[in-house]
């Protein structure tokens, strides 16, 4: 039986590298590599792309464009990490817990983009609560967030690790800072859209001076509730029923939330790393309202994990072949 063959474009990137690196131990396809010194020749890219059972864009936006030209009529099926199809009609948006009717159209789709890291937690934590009626899908919903500096790709990445380290900050670069504050980051599309909300959340990202891990918060104040005295246990049981054929959404038990505490106090940014594992956790009490809180690493479930994950989906592998939970 032939083996499927898979294009990388972009395959030197952040994104393309831990792809590339996910894919190289797999007997089951063949993974086609560009060499080095021709992986910008546009001549060499048109002719792996007409070549590839399935490609997956690992580029910018504009980049990302010129491939889908460079690909032409081939009948290659495409997977683009970019941000510019996330929301486009003819594009299937590949975040497959969303519902099985979405699994089964990321099996069948030609074109699937992958999601963005951040929309992962608010997307998985939100949707299956607006859809059970839990919370009001017109409140004003807020998001607070910090991840990893590889999200920010090769500028932010040399950026950190190429600044002094001070004696006294020995395992930090550069410091947490937020970004992204005039409202106009490039993720908010597709939270607006998939996470079935009526209004465009409020968010506030932010860069930590580690290499990968993510956590996304969403308070929930009692007025957000479509009842009164809502739990974190009621959160749970909608999370628990929604993702219980998804083998790489854990929600948490609240009454084992300490033990994913340090010190019984504080939820870690890097403790998916290296996993296609997303955690969601309910925090907090009814009366003061709730905290929503996803973890995740934004290279795993958040961008390369998940589009490997998407790849078995299109190739008719189980969707966790060569990926950890």
């Amino acid at each position: 039986m032939t083996k499927p063959r898979i294009y990388i474009d972009g395959q030197e990137g952040t994104t393309g590298l831990r792809i590339r690196q996910m894919l190289a131990a797999r007997q089951d396809l063949e993974l086609l590599l560009v060499p080095a010194e021709e992986r910008k020749n546009p001549a060499v890219r048109a002719e792996f792309l007409t070549r590839a059972d399935l490609a997956i864009l690992c580029l910018p936006d504009e980049a990302a464009a010129e491939a889908l030209e460079l690909a032409g009529t081939s009948r290659a099926r495409i997977i683009d990490t970019s941000t510019a199809r996330r929301v486009h009609s003819d594009w299937i948006y590949g975040l497959p817990e969303i519902s099985p009717q979405q699994k089964e159209a990321i099996r069948q789709a030609p074109r699937v983009a992958n999601c963005g890291c951040y929309p992962v937690s608010f997307i998985l934590a939100l949707r299956p609560l607006v859809q059970a009626g839990l919370i009001d899908p017109q409140a004003a919903y807020t998001i607070n967030a910090v991840s990893g500096y590889s999200g920010g790709g090769r500028k932010m990445i040399e950026a950190y690790e190429q600044a002094p380290r001070p004696q006294r900050e020995a395992n930090a670069a550069l410091p947490l800072c937020l970004y992204s504050l005039d409202g106009a980051h490039k993720h908010l599309a597709e939270m607006h859209q998939f996470s079935l909300v009526a209004k465009q959340p409020l968010f506030v990202p932010s860069v930590a001076p580690t290499y990968c891990g993510m956590l996304v918060s969403v308070p929930l104040p009692a007025s957000h509730f479509t009842g009164p005295g809502t739990t974190a246990q009621q959160v749970w049981e909608v999370w628990e029923a929604y993702y219980r054929d998804c083998p790489f959404v854990r929600p948490v038990p609240p009454d084992q939330n300490a033990t994913h505490l340090r010190e019984g106090k504080f939820l870690d940014l890097e403790g998916c790393n290296f996993t296609n594992r997303v955690e969601l956790y309910a925090f907090g009490k009814p009366d003061q309202g709730l905290v929503l809180v996803g973890r995740l690493d934004n290279l795993g479930k958040g961008a390369s994990g998940n589009a490997v994950q998407c790849l078995n989906l299109m190739l008719g592998f189980e969707e966790t072949t060569g990926l950890i939970a």
